[in-house]
């Protein structure tokens, strides 16, 4: 049985986290270097820290108590006396760590073409972990048309009698902004479809949030359009890639010639080998790839596929509502591996919002409906889960 006195001790010395909520932090009109950040931290005291509203930071305890006193102009000996009491810290560790997360942070602020999410490397708290007040990022299913009428029959029309009007979108983003959720993607259906869409993204962009879009890419051959995009503020781009049209490669060498982090998808079906077209990819400068399989009996082929990108240090990505998204190299991997515990954010990472506003954990899990974005009260929607 413990003793008493060590359980008061360790009851009082515990490292409370600090409030939670959202901090914001824009810098002046005047300041040389322009930037701003969101800070959300959870009950738990980790956080998630957003630069620019392009990069979502995973930060765990200690981090973000760095992050709240760099966002609020805390005196650094006042910092330091803060720290170093609530950890059990030396003040010279405290003064060099802070120092050290400062120097990472603005390493980042400079830097362009992120990854959208990614991990200050103190103590990297993983993903989907913890109970979070939140989702990381909503995917916003702004259309179910299609380019390509020969696919309309793959997509669900006959879920939704209408499409949510811009202004009903923007509803949505600044519900979002206030829940705390940084992160937005945009897809479909082809969402390049809507006309709106620089609207949607300039909106999101207004609000702090980050943006991507997940395309065929078909409508990015033009130019204007392209460069109304970034201009309005798109962070990153998944192209949900055909390897047998041409054009598709000659749209793929003019994106790549954009500043944005881009990533080509990939969906593999029986016969396919597509070594020859990472590799061509890698030759053109693509960095991040997504891979999925249109049946478990494909395992063994996406799993060579994916030791092959990495070969051609390429990365994968596996967390984005792309065509047969649960057939992926992670999620093979992990199910070989007899693993008991997933890393699964359906429901939880992100959440899925179709065309009308209903709420679905992920995309395809059509017959889950959380409630509607529009009409339901959030608490109502996260509770459902």
């Amino acid at each position: 049985m413990p003793n008493l006195i060590d359980t008061i001790k360790d009851l009082f010395s515990r490292k409370q986290p600090l409030p939670p909520g959202m901090y914001t932090y824009r810098t002046l009109p005047q300041d040389e270097q322009q930037y701003r950040l969101h800070l959300r931290i959870e009950q738990d005291g980790t956080g998630l820290l957003v630069i620019n509203a392009a990069t979502v930071l995973h930060l765990n305890q200690t981090a973000v108590e760095y992050a709240y006193h760099f966002i609020n102009h805390t005196d650094l000996e006042a910092v330091i006396k803060a720290v170093s009491q609530r950890y059990k810290i030396d003040d010279e560790q405290v003064r060099d760590d802070y120092q050290a997360f400062i120097d990472r942070l603005n390493t980042l602020i400079e830097t362009p073409d992120l990854d959208p999410v990614t991990y200050l490397d103190i103590d990297r708290q993983e993903p989907y972990s913890e109970a979070i007040s939140a989702p990381y990022r909503l995917d916003c299913a702004l259309t179910y048309q299609v380019s390509d009428k020969n696919h309309q029959r793959a997509a669900p029309l006959e879920r939704v009698d209408r499409e949510l009007t811009t202004a009903e979108w923007e509803m949505i983003f600044k519900k979002a902004f206030d829940q705390g959720i940084p992160h937005l993607l945009f897809t479909g259906g082809e969402p390049t479809l809507r006309e709106d869409l620089p609207d949607l993204i300039l909106i999101a962009e207004e609000l702090g949030l980050v943006t991507g879009l997940l395309t065929d890419g078909l409508k990015l051959e033009e130019n204007a359009f392209r460069s109304k995009l970034l201009m309005n503020g798109l962070d990153h781009l998944m192209i949900a890639f055909n390897p047998d049209n041409p054009t598709a490669w000659e749209i793929l060498q003019k994106v790549l010639a954009d500043d944005i982090h881009t990533t080509v998808h990939l969906t593999l079906r029986e016969g396919d080998d597509f070594h020859s077209h990472l590799q061509r990819m890698a030759e053109m400068g693509v960095h991040a790839i997504s891979l999925s399989g249109t049946s478990l009996n494909l395992a063994s082929e996406l799993e060579d596929l994916r030791n092959f990108a990495a070969v051609l240090q390429l990365d994968l990505v596996w967390d984005m509502p792309v065509p047969y998204s649960e057939v992926n190299p992670v999620s093979i991997e992990l199910e070989q591996a007899g693993e008991q515990e997933v890393p699964e954010g359906a429901g939880q990472a992100w959440l899925y919002i179709e065309p009308d506003g209903d709420v679905l954990p992920s995309q395809g899990l059509y017959t889950q409906i959380l409630g509607n974005i529009l009409t339901d009260p959030w608490e109502k929607i996260w509770g459902n889960r």
